[in-house]
């Protein structure tokens, strides 16, 4: 069965952007964008992907699953396939059906949704965010990979909106960088499986 990985930026106090949405304060330094292009070249917008001298995104996903909030920023710009080498699906209500034949507009419960997909042929599906849908997600998640920044905001979107139900996650693996960010990797539990 196909693996749903929830990779985001967050800061120490566990939050994807700043109250308005707005993340531009995570930082891309070069140690990290450089780690990025080589490691996880898919989770790099396809504009950028020549920039960072990228010819072929490579890894381990084929899919994309985004909130309304975390697509907005691209179509604001005009964007309205960011991520044109993945399947994209894109949850919401209130936006009609894409005219690109690679994004999905998903007006549908997101957990029975991914449960469907998940079940389906293919690699593994990364969930880029934002909170409330990672919220609904989270129990379905099977690893979490944060690139943990050295900020604290206070406030803003969580990394996972929802109730308290705590979660454990074993600790796979950590990356540090000199610039501050860790990237920590995660994954459930093998008796939650």
């Amino acid at each position: 069965m196909r693996k749903l990985v929830y990779y985001v930026a967050s800061t120490l106090d566990g939050f994807i952007a700043a109250p308005d949405g707005a993340y531009d304060f995570f930082q891309l330094h070069p140690d990290v964008t450089a780690h990025l292009a080589t490691n996880w070249s898919q989770t790099l917008p396809t504009f950028a992907h020549q920039q960072l001298g990228i010819d072929e995104p490579e890894g381990r996903f084929d899919a994309v699953l985004m909130g309304r909030a975390t697509y907005d920023p691209a179509l604001k710009v005009g964007v309205t396939s960011p991520y044109a080498h993945l399947k994209q699906y894109v949850f919401s209500r209130t936006l009609p059906p894409a005219a690109e034949p690679e994004v999905e507009i998903v007006s549908t419960d997101p957990v029975e949704f991914v449960r469907e997909l998940r079940r389906q042929p293919g690699r593994d599906i990364w969930l880029c965010g934002g909170g409330q849908l990672a919220g609904q997600l989270l129990p379905q998640v099977d690893e979490l990979i944060i690139k943990l920044n050295p900020y604290v905001i206070g406030s803003g979107i969580p990394l996972a909106a929802r109730g308290f139900d705590p979660r454990r996650f074993d600790l796979v693996d950590t990356r540090p960088f000199d610039s501050g960010v860790v990237i920590l990797h995660y994954a459930r539990p093998r008796e939650a499986e």
